[in-house]
C-alpha cells in the first residue's frame, strides 16, 4: 500500500509528459539506452552510424568529470566515417531548442556499486539530461534529494556513464516540487521552486511539469540558462526571477528603444543575471 501512491505519481507525470509532445521510451537497462542514444542521434543529425563510427562517439562522450560532459554535450564532435570522410554531429541543438527529440522513460536500471531503478528520466536526443525522483504525498521532499545524492554515488558512473549527462534533478512529491542542478556540492538548501512572473511559486508537480517540463522551455533551460561556472567546475542554474529578469532584458534590447532597470535584493543572485543577459 505504501508504493502504490508514488506509482500512480509516477504514471500520472509520464502521461502528462506524453501530452506536452515526449515519446515514451522503454529503456529497461542501459544496453537498451545505448540502442536509444544511437537512434536518436542518427534522427538529430539526419545521419547513421556504422557500429565503427558509433563506437566512436560513445569513447568521446565517456570521457571527463560531469562538468566536463555538461562542454561534450555543447558542443560539436568530428566523426571519421569509414568511407574516410568526416563529418560533425551535434549533441543538442542551442540555438533553435525546441528542435530536438524529446523522450520520457520510467525505472531504468543501472548496476554499478549497487543496482539502482530510477523514477523517471527525461532524454533530449537520446541522452538523460533530467531526472525527476518521486516520493510518496506526506513524505519529507528531502528524501527523494537523498536519494538523487545516492544514484550519483552509486551507478551514474558505471557502463559508459551516460547518467552523468544529467542537467537538472526534479524532486517532488506531488505537493512540493523543486529543481536544481547536477551540482555535487549542491545543499538542500540550494534546491529550487520554480515560479510565474508575479514570483508565485508552483509547488504542485502537475503545474510544475506543464510550466517548466515543456519540453521547450525545458530545453531552453538546459541550453541558456545554466551556467558551466569555470573556476569551481560546477552546474549552476538559474532561479525563476533570474530567468525572467535575464528574458525581459533581452526582450528589451530586442524591440524597445528605452532604457530600463532590474531590481534584486541583496544576495539574490544579481551577478549571474547581468552575466547571463550580457
Amino acid at each position: 500500500m505504501t508504493t502504490q501512491p508514488e506509482q500512480i505519481l509516477e504514471d500520472n507525470l509520464v502521461k502528462q509528459l506524453q501530452s506536452l509532445g515526449y515519446d515514451q521510451v522503454q529503456l529497461p537497462d542501459e544496453d537498451a539506452l545505448v540502442s536509444n542514444l544511437k537512434a536518436q542521434l542518427e534522427k538529430h543529425n539526419n545521419t547513421s552510424f556504422s557500429d565503427a563510427e558509433f563506437k566512436q562517439v560513445l569513447n568521446h562522450l565517456n570521457k571527463g568529470s560531469v562538468f566536463d560532459k555538461a562542454k561534450i554535450l555543447r558542443d560539436k564532435m568530428q566523426i571519421n566515417k569509414d568511407d574516410g570522410s568526416s563529418e560533425y554531429i551535434a549533441f543538442i541543438n542551442q540555438k533553435q531548442w525546441c528542435k530536438n527529440e524529446f523522450q520520457v522513460a520510467q525505472q531504468i536500471t543501472m548496476e554499478g556499486e549497487y543496482k539502482n531503478r530510477y523514477d523517471v528520466t527525461l532524454l533530449i536526443n537520446g541522452l538523460p539530461l533530467v531526472q525527476v525522483e518521486l516520493k510518496r504525498r506526506g513524505l519529507e521532499l528531502k528524501e527523494a534529494f537523498n536519494q538523487t545524492n545516492r544514484y550519483q554515488r552509486h551507478s551514474y558512473g558505471a557502463g559508459q556513464a551516460l547518467f552523468n549527462y544529467i542537467q537538472l534533478f526534479v524532486i517532488s512529491n506531488g505537493v512540493n516540487t523543486k529543481y536544481y542542478a547536477n551540482n555535487r556540492k549542491q545543499s538542500f538548501k540550494q534546491t529550487f521552486f520554480w515560479a510565474d512572473k508575479e514570483n508565485r511559486n508552483i509547488t504542485d508537480l502537475t503545474e510544475f511539469a506543464d510550466a517548466f517540463l515543456e519540453p521547450c522551455h525545458l530545453s531552453k533551460m538546459i541550453t541558456k540558462y545554466i551556467v558551466l561556472h569555470e573556476s569551481d567546475k560546477i552546474l549552476m542554474v538559474l532561479r525563476p526571477y533570474q530567468y525572467y529578469a535575464t528574458e525581459a532584458i533581452a526582450d528589451r534590447v530586442k524591440k524597445g528603444v528605452k532604457n530600463g532597470y532590474i531590481w534584486h535584493t541583496t544576495g539574490s543572485g544579481k551577478t549571474l543575471t547581468s552575466f547571463k543577459a550580457s
